[in-house]
């Protein structure tokens, strides 16, 4: 067996293809019976495959909630808030450990790292992150990545899992982003209600008609397929395919980095991530400032699609830094877009300060949604 330490010296090869694998619970915990080991050894098999053919490998793994509802032996999932994050912690516990041990079999040194949405909204924590995995790529060494479910001050959601591996896979500047669920992948309609229903092979992914066929979720997963189809499109705002498939076919993290036709792939194009990238400002809760806009600014970019000019702004919000996500809104309070700043309230009121405003763009049109 490969030490880690040979693993971690290993040279490193040029322009090495970057895979992010996202397993969800029902998969993980042989449907909430607790971790299902076997599995996990197969997958992590497949992911040393990979790993030793060059390719960079980041794992985000959902399980703990139901993991540490097996340890505790609770009868079903707990509503309190309270009770969920310490069923994750314990459960982390046990995750973790069955990952490594995995992993470390095959030479891989692996690492954890728990994220919140806090941490990907706020610039500064996302750089640090991505910093981190960037590290961790370099010395060779596995990324497993879950929500840090311990601290989330949300309500906690299964599938949660699924936008924050897209989140990642944008992050890294992954090349596919793999979804294992415990469905063949996205089907015409319901397989479990209608038995004519039959698998999309290949879709883009920002076509509308998805979300109309997305199922509901099952009581270890949530949404079902429309948690999936969202983070395929968030996935598309960087340009990363995705694939949803079943995570119990043979060999199925391999073959489908191979280019092997598993599942529904979800594509991207330089268009596509222009208008995922508007609606996952659109759909931003948590801003880090607020612009008012003067009646003419509210025209221009409602009306007319231009970007916002910072002359239009009467007021500016919030300490924001550059690249921060703020909501714009009229002198009546009303919101008209979201969007990321390209520069930073100091440097907004500096400019002001100094008249030298006429023509410096705060919010350009690539990076704005309109929501009125």
């Amino acid at each position: 067996m490969t030490s880690a330490s040979d693993a971690i010296q290993a040279p490193k090869p040029k322009h090495a293809p970057i895979v992010v694998v996202k397993i969800g619970s029902s998969l993980l915990t042989n449907n909430g019976r607790g971790l299902d080991r076997t599995a996990i050894y197969e997958w992590a098999k497949q992911i040393a495959r990979l790993h030793q053919a060059g390719q960079q490998v980041l794992l985000v793994s959902s399980g703990a909630v139901a993991e540490g509802v097996v340890r505790m032996n609770l009868d079903e999932r707990p509503k309190k808030l309270a009770a969920l994050q310490a069923c994750a912690a314990v459960g982390q516990m046990g995750l973790i450990e069955t990952w490594w041990s995995a992993l470390i079999q095959y030479g891989i040194q692996s690492s954890q790292l728990l994220l919140t949405h806090d941490d990907l909204a706020n610039r500064n924590r996302y750089l640090n992150a991505a910093n981190t995995l960037q590290q961790l790529l370099d010395w060779q060494v596995l990324p497993v990545i879950n929500e840090n479910d311990t601290v989330s001050v949300g309500q906690i959601k299964f599938g949660d899992n699924d936008s924050l591996g897209a989140m990642v896979a944008a992050m890294v500047k992954a090349d596919l982003y793999i979804i294992l669920t415990d469905q063949e992948g996205v089907f015409t309609d319901n397989p479990r209600h209608n038995p004519d229903a039959t698998l999309i092979a290949s879709e883009r992914a920002m076509a509308d008609y998805l979300f109309d066929i997305a199922g509901e979720g099952g009581k270890l997963g949530s949404g079902g397929m429309l948690t999936k189809i969202r983070a395929a499109r968030l996935a598309a705002m960087g340009g990363c395919p995705t694939v949803i498939a079943n995570g119990r076919v043979d060999d199925v993290i391999t073959r489908i980095a191979d280019g092997e036709a598993i599942g529904t792939r979800l594509t991207t194009n330089d268009a596509d991530k222009i208008i995922a990238k508007k609606q996952w400002l659109a759909a931003h809760l948590r801003m880090a400032g607020r612009l008012v806009l003067d009646a003419g600014a509210v025209n221009a970019i409602v009306n007319h699609g231009k970007s916002l000019l910072l002359v239009g702004v009467r007021e500016l919000q919030g300490d924001f830094a550059e690249g921060d996500v703020v909501e714009c809104i009229d002198e009546q309070g009303v919101r008209v877009a979201v969007g990321q700043v390209s520069i930073s309230a100091q440097a907004a009121h500096d400019a002001l300060a100094n008249q030298s405003a006429q023509n410096l763009i705060i919010l350009h049109r690539d990076n704005m949604a309109v929501v009125v």
